[in-house]
């Protein structure tokens, strides 16, 4: 991160949720630079043009292997009402970075829907089983998953704060259920991958301990967690903080599963985007801008490379531009946080991704 300004002058203007300078970064890069294209392939499917900094068209997986990306997170849904996040989509897709020499991290959602703290739902075709039923159609799957795809990381569950598959794993009403479930999708991996990386992964750095207490004897790999300052918090400090802590006690590697940040906070289609207000992020550091969103991931890569056990970092919905059209209502409620301008131009922001 650089400024332009005097240490004085930088002294006088910090606000709350303002860190300092990061310490220099370690030689070795992260062994995870990865960024959550989910939606790719549905953007890529509506004709979207995106062009690399010198303006030509430009693949964008191939734009952000260039300038450093190394891993492609992809959500895997069971059975969704489209072909998007589909099995066979995710298998297609994850075959493409594979074939560019990327390393793919699954999120299997186990739902047919989106999976995140506030929602957890059953597949349908999965509901009203018994719960060995329930358990063995998980094995399956993720046995699935694994033979098929063959990732280099995988997501038992997504921001699994409550639980997953509730209300057979609901974490406060099941936990005994829920651990089960986990060690089922774990059990999985381990029987045909001796490769695969397992994550759990949690939403925000609070209440990590009374969570992750609770695996202690689940066999798995890489402790994630979703950082966004509109919902976890503002100080790079306390990310830092809680990531040493997490790996201290429960002797697992960390990441950053999830993150991301605005190069404006204007709109690009008539879709209601998630994050519009200087409140929401740290605007005297990190303005809204593609210098500040830039630095804000910088500062992001500064911190996983300066905290012991941390392995990298995930950006997500930096394909999400507004690909149904300036007037779409449903469209994207991400493309103020995209990798990309309003012109379908790269930002300064893939930079950080650079080892």
């Amino acid at each position: 991160m650089r400024f332009l300004f005097p240490l004085i002058i930088l002294f006088f203007t910090a606000c709350k949720g303002d860190d300092p300078q990061p310490v220099p970064a370690p030689a070795t890069p992260l062994s995870v630079r990865g960024a959550d294209l989910s939606s790719l392939p549905e953007i890529e499917a509506a004709g979207t043009i995106f062009y690399n900094s010198a303006g030509s068209p430009e693949n964008m997986l191939q734009t952000l292997k260039q300038n450093g990306v190394n891993t492609v997170r992809i959500r895997l849904w069971n059975n969704p009402a489209t072909i998007h996040s589909s099995f066979g989509q995710v298998k297609t897709f994850a075959a493409r970075a594979h074939a560019m020499g990327l390393k793919v991290w699954l999120t299997v959602h186990y739902s047919d829907t989106w999976a995140d703290p506030g929602n957890q739902i059953t597949p349908v075709a999965w509901q009203g089983l018994t719960f060995t039923a329930l358990k063995d159609s998980v094995y399956q799957f993720t046995k699935k998953t694994v033979q098929e795809i063959n990732p280099e990381y995988i997501q038992i569950g997504n921001e699994i704060n409550p639980g997953m598959l509730l209300p057979y794993g609901d974490i406060n009403t099941n936990e005994t259920q829920f651990i089960d479930l986990l060690k089922t999708g774990c059990k999985a991996v381990r029987d045909f991958s001796s490769s695969a990386k397992i994550i759990i992964h949690y939403a925000g750095i609070t209440n990590t301990q009374w969570f992750f207490d609770k695996l202690r004897n689940l066999d798995y790999d890489i402790i994630g967690v979703s950082w966004y300052p509109i919902w976890h918090g503002k100080s790079f400090d306390a990310l830092k903080s809680a990531l040493a802590d997490l790996h201290q006690m429960y002797n697992k590697q960390t990441l950053v599963a999830e993150t991301a940040y605005p190069f404006t906070l204007q709109w690009n289609d008539w879709t209601n985007n998630i994050l519009g207000l200087e409140s929401q992020i740290i605007p005297a550091t990190y303005p809204a801008t593609p210098e500040g969103q830039k630095n804000f991931m910088n500062q992001v890569k500064s911190v996983c490379q300066n905290t012991t056990g941390c392995i990298g970092f995930g950006y997500w919905g930096g394909e999400l531009v507004a690909f149904n059209g300036p007037t779409a209502t449903n469209g994207s409620v991400w493309e103020n946080q995209a990798f990309y301008d309003f012109s379908n131009k790269v930002l300064p922001v893939v930079t950080a991704f650079a080892p």
